[in-house]
């Protein structure tokens, strides 16, 4: 899930996530966060600046390749978030 709100300033956009304790155990959760974070790096440039973008971490996440993550990363930020 991906919540984007537009800000009214200029500057670099920035990301959150939420990795709930139904994604898995601490380990299994800080990995996904860190995936997501490479990925959000790898489309900044797709975000409109100014741009506040929270991506929510599913359950499936967990068990979900890179591939398939920044599949979804991908998906979500070209209909949220698109410059």
């Amino acid at each position: 899930m991906t919540y984007v709100n537009r800000a009214v300033t200029d500057g670099p956009a920035r990301f959150g996530f939420i990795v709930s304790k139904q994604v898995g155990g601490a380990v299994v959760r800080n990995t996904v966060r860190r995936r997501l974070k490479a990925l959000c790096f790898e489309s900044l440039e797709a975000v409109a600046p100014g741009s506040d973008v929270v991506i929510r971490a599913l359950p499936s996440a967990a068990s979900a390749s890179f591939a398939d993550l920044r599949t979804d990363v991908e998906k979500c930020l070209a209909r949220r978030a698109a410059a």
